[in-house]
């Protein structure tokens, strides 16, 4: 009996699953790629709406009172919730303020996290 030059049907199959699994590995990366850059957009609109806000403060000569303040932004088209903590220094006129930048309102996982100081005015 003669044979011919070809592939079996169990080499053909063993090759076709080699390269589903290949095929299905690629397809994995390439969510795992997508899914980091979505997340990378929203950290990095986070961080422009934390320096907007410290950068508010400073353009206006704001001097924020202690506590807490809280808002909304939308940035990128993206609906964002900051919280700014205002805290004494050991200077009366320094205030450190702390911006962080959430998803949603009560999250406790921050998207962006800022921190920088406000002076008060000499008068």
């Amino acid at each position: 009996m003669a044979r011919g030059n070809g592939f079996t049907l169990i080499e053909v199959l063993v090759a076709l699953v080699i390269f589903a699994v290949g095929v299905m590995a690629t397809l994995r990366a390439m969510g795992v790629v997508i899914t980091g850059s979505s997340e990378q957009r929203l950290r990095l609109a986070a961080g422009w709406v934390a320096e907007n806000r410290l950068a508010e403060m400073r353009a206006t000569g704001r001097f924020p009172p202690l506590g807490t303040n809280e808002g909304e932004e939308t940035m990128a088209g993206q609906h964002y919730v900051w919280r700014e903590e205002t805290k004494a220094t050991p200077n009366p006129l320094f205030r450190r303020v702390d911006v962080s930048v959430f998803l949603t309102e009560g999250d406790d996982h921050a998207l962006s996290r800022l921190s920088g100081f406000a002076v008060k005015p000499l008068r």
